[in-house]
């Protein structure tokens, strides 16, 4: 069956659906949070839109109090099932976009808008594949179950509940990554850095996320004299960076800009809070300014004493997404994702030990920890899914890989990521495509479509 000409052929009618799941603001929302939507207005109102698009297409759908929602096809009493997991919350729309974040925008063969890519875009493409199945009337020896999520972005919680209080697909992938096919995730550890040690800085808070890298920050410290503030300028200089300086009646309020990423891959951004305190700890010869910012300056956790490399899953990362400094209490909240051959409280052991070193009164928590993922990359799931890919791509070069992210595939037993962001993929327009959290978030129309295909493909041969 030629599933990428029937995918070519839904094309008008998935841009207009994606239109419209993009144009909602499903940032959880703690201030509009209640009953039968717990993370707030905008999730809910996504997964709603989802469930009516479903229900439109003929599909079995199923809410689980606002945390998920499923769409299924096949016998619903049959047992044997294989899941799709995809969600429809996004992180923060962020600043400097020069297309609309919420509205579809297509460009010279792109597609732009919050969620494009992380994970309303491929999360669509999914729900469009099992409609291609559907209309084509390929029997399936399973029941499929697309099942949608409203909290990936903050702590998968959505899942949690889920988990608990919902059916479970026996196995199945996750389209929320890359291609070929994610057979391992790293773990993903929380760490609060916490201290009362007296510093020079009034107020500062940085970041909204721990999975983002932080993109601009602003301290409020004692009264600047020309040397610091010529100091700063230098600094600026010297690290290629952006920022301004503004004297206040309460002090001198330092601005520097960095630039943000995904956390998984913190050296693809700049994290303008450790710029901001390793300036003031040098300015000001503040120890904790200067402790915060050489312990979490290093993106490998060197000077965390967490540096590891794993076999299978490549280097640990870390990085700081939160930095709150008021009233003489400092927090700073680390993103660390580290290889299978570790674990969270290993690694809140180490962090201590390097902190202790600092002499600044630094104590580490762990907030919390998620295990890695690892499925065999020689199990006829990941088989499978492998030679889908190669059928559609031609690609029989790239293997199966793991990454540094985490997707849903981590809460479930024989999961894996799959798709949709081509390996060694060669931009083909001139204008800034963003990542997944950046500005500009970005994917080529032809690879969702493409995805559409992949899927449809993928399923038949899971379920068929």
């Amino acid at each position: 069956m030629d599933f990428r000409k029937l995918a070519e052929e839904q094309k008008p009618s998935f841009l207009k659906d994606l239109n419209t799941i993009v144009s909602v603001n499903s940032v959880r929302d703690e201030a509009t949070a209640g009953p039968g939507k717990p993370f707030g207005n905008g999730p809910r109102e996504a997964l709603d839109v989802m469930l009516q698009m479903a229900q439109r297409d003929g599909f079995t759908t199923r809410n689980i109090d606002g945390y998920a929602g499923v769409a299924e096809y096949g016998d619903p009493d049959n047992p044997d099932t294989l899941g799709i997991l995809g969600h429809l919350d996004i992180v923060p729309l962020g600043e400097g976009w020069t297309k609309e974040p919420l509205k579809l925008t297509e460009d010279d063969g792109y597609l732009f808008g919050r969620g494009v890519l992380d994970d309303k875009g491929p999360t669509l493409a999914a729900y469009y594949a099992l409609k291609l199945i559907r209309e084509a009337g390929i029997p399936l020896k399973k029941r499929v179950m697309l099942v949608m999520g409203c909290d990936e972005e903050s702590g998968m919680e959505c899942m949690n509940y889920y988990l608990s209080h919902a059916e479970i697909p026996k196995t199945g992938f996750v389209p929320d990554a890359d291609f070929p096919v994610i057979y391992g995730e790293k773990g993903g550890a929380h760490v609060l850095l916490k201290s009362d040690t007296p510093t020079v800085i009034h107020s500062m808070h940085a970041g909204t996320r721990p999975n983002i890298v932080i993109g601009k920050a602003d301290a409020l410290t004692a009264a600047a004299t020309p040397e610091q503030k010529a100091f700063f300028e230098f600094f600026l200089r010297e690290n290629s960076l952006e920022g301004t300086v503004t004297d206040q009646e309460d002090g001198t309020l330092w601005h520097l800009e960095g630039t943000p990423s995904h956390a998984a891959w913190p050296y693809k951004g700049v994290n303008a809070a450790v710029q901001l305190l390793r300036f003031i700890g040098a300015a000001y010869h503040d120890s904790l300014a200067q402790a915060l910012g050489y312990l979490s300056a290093d993106w490998t956790g060197k000077n965390l004493g967490i540096q590891q490399d794993g076999l299978y899953m490549g280097m640990l990362t870390q990085n700081p997404g939160i930095v709150n400094i008021e009233n003489g209490h400092s927090e700073m909240l680390l993103d660390i994702r580290y290889p299978n051959e570790t674990d969270g409280d290993k690694l809140l052991k180490q962090i201590q030990e390097a902190a202790d070193r600092t002499g600044a009164g630094i104590t580490a928590h762990l907030e919390s920890d998620s295990k890695p993922l690892f499925v065999d990359p020689d199990s006829e799931l990941v088989k499978t899914l492998m030679d889908v890919y190669r059928t559609h791509t031609g690609d029989t070069y790239s293997p199966a890989i793991t990454i540094g992210g985490g997707t849903y595939a981590r809460k479930f037993d024989n999961f894996v990521s799959f798709g949709p962001e081509l390996p060694n993929d060669a931009k083909t327009t001139a204008q800034f495509v963003g990542g997944p959290h950046q500005r500009d978030e970005g994917i080529r129309e032809s690879d969702l479509i493409n995805a559409i295909a992949i899927y449809a493909d993928a399923i038949m041969r899971l379920a068929a």
